[in-house]
C-alpha cells in the first residue's frame, strides 16, 4: 500500500515516516497544499496523510481539490487535539479518517487500516 504524506514540517513528515515506512511505502511527499494534489495525481498513493496546516493553501483546501477529481480518495487529517472546527471541515472536503499529534503508532496504522477497510 502507498501513502503520500504532505505537511509543511518534519514534525508531521519524520514522525509519520518513521511509524509508516516498516509497513507501507511511502509514494511520496508534499510540502505545501499544492505539492500534495500534486503529487497524488502524479503517484496515486492509497491514503494520504494530510497536515491541516500548510503554506499557500491548508490541508483543507488540498483535501478539495484531491476529492473534486477523485471522490473516493483516502485521505486522513492529521490535527492537533482542540482543533474540532478543522476537524468538521476536514469532513466536509471529504477527508475519510483523522489522527491526532502527537502521533502514537498504534493508532494511526488502525487509523489506516479502518479507512482502507471502508
Amino acid at each position: 500500500m502507498g501513502i503520500l504524506i504532505a505537511g509543511d514540517s518534519e514534525v508531521i513528515g519524520g514522525p509519520l515516516r518513521e511509524i509508516l515506512e516498516e509497513q507501507y511505502a511511502i509514494v511520496g511527499e508534499a510540502r505545501n497544499a499544492v505539492e500534495a494534489i500534486e503529487r497524488y495525481n502524479e503517484r496515486e498513493p492509497d491514503v494520504v496523510m494530510m497536515d491541516t496546516v500548510m503554506p499557500i493553501r491548508d490541508g483543507i483546501g488540498a483535501t478539495n481539490g484531491i476529492t473534486e477529481s477523485e471522490p473516493g480518495a483516502n485521505v486522513i487529517t492529521c490535527t492537533s487535539v482542540g482543533q474540532e472546527q478543522r476537524m468538521k471541515s476536514a469532513i466536509q472536503a471529504g477527508e475519510q479518517g483523522y489522527t491526532t499529534k502527537p502521533f502514537q503508532k498504534p493508532s494511526v496504522l488502525d487509523e489506516i487500516d479502518s479507512v482502507v477497510a471502508g
